[in-house]
């Protein structure tokens, strides 16, 4: 990787924010090491890490990560059937993600990198620590020298997870990545919803930052809700022939947008759909829009 700082320009201006995250991606990168982006659903990991591969004309290989990732879904295997007639020769392998990258030089990127079975993350810390990984009947596979691992885990989330052992904190380099600020996320919203009605993104905006505060909630919504929020009002508001300021318009699309996105408090005496009208009407209070009715904007 090279022409850091013109790199760095450019990623600025091709991500909403996140000048410092992308910094300090750019620079452990730069310098050969592997990352952890660690923090909640929403908050651009996979969008700044496709900019970076982007930028520097890396491959991105995806990899989600779950129970049933074994090392053999990781690395590859032998074509079954060619194995009966040729035996375990090394042109039949079929690459994995992970051998995939390897010879490609590409960025892996590892999602939800605690909910990954132990043995398969054993894999990845002989990765990190060779530059090499050792295949049965295979060989050998060395890293290219543009390979690199990139991890992603939501610290928040424990249903389905284990904790990461020190092995691999050792060996990777942490960035934490939280929400951003309200002109930031209102600045996505109208990258990804630019004909939305400005006091609409605001209120979407408004709602979903007040959701991850809500004493009754345990996981708020993200950017992402507020950008589904304001597109299906905008849809609703055609299909009934009003304006998509209208409160009603918004909180059936809010409802729909983030009904499934709030997670509640166990013996919390409100429900998501209590909580998400609660929300948009503050929301719309924030801006006078209490009063707008049906065909009011």
């Amino acid at each position: 990787m090279a022409n850091v700082s013109a790199a760095v320009d450019e990623l600025r201006s091709a991500v909403v924010g996140r000048a410092r995250e992308v910094e300090l991606i750019v620079a452990a990168l730069d310098t050969g090491r592997h990352v952890l982006l660690e923090g909640p659903p929403g908050t651009g990991k996979s969008t700044v890490l496709r900019a970076v591969a982007g930028v520097y004309g890396l491959g991105l290989v995806f990899v989600e990560g779950n129970a049933e990732l074994t090392p053999a879904r990781l690395t590859g295997v032998f074509d079954p059937a060619q194995v009966i007639s040729q035996g375990y020769d090394p042109a039949i392998f079929v690459d994995g993600p992970l051998v995939d990258a390897l010879r490609r030089g590409a960025l892996l990127y590892v999602e939800e990198i605690n909910r990954i079975p132990e043995e398969t993350l054993n894999l990845l810390i002989t990765v990190m620590s060779e530059g090499e990984l050792h295949i049965p009947r295979l060989g050998r596979v060395a890293a290219d020298a543009r390979f690199r691992l990139v991890a992603a885990m939501n610290p928040f989330d424990a249903v389905g997870t284990a904790r990461i052992s020190s092995a691999i904190y050792d060996r990777i380099c942490r960035i934490a990545m939280g929400y951003q600020p309200e002109d930031e996320e209102c600045a996505i919203v109208v990258r990804e919803a630019p004909d939305a009605a400005p006091v609409l993104t605001a209120r979407a905006v408004r709602a979903v930052r007040a959701s991850r505060v809500h004493p009754d909630v345990r996981i708020g919504a993200s950017v992402r809700g507020a950008i589904d929020l304001v597109l299906i009002a905008g849809r609703l508001a055609e299909l009934r022939g009003l304006p998509p300021t209208d409160v009603e318009v918004g909180l059936d699309a809010a409802l729909t947008a983030l009904g499934g996105r709030i997670r509640v408090h166990e013996g919390a005496d409100s429900d998501p759909e209590d909580i998400i009208r609660a929300l948009w009407a503050a929301a719309c209070r924030d801006d006078g829009g209490a009063e707008d009715g049906p065909g009011k904007a």
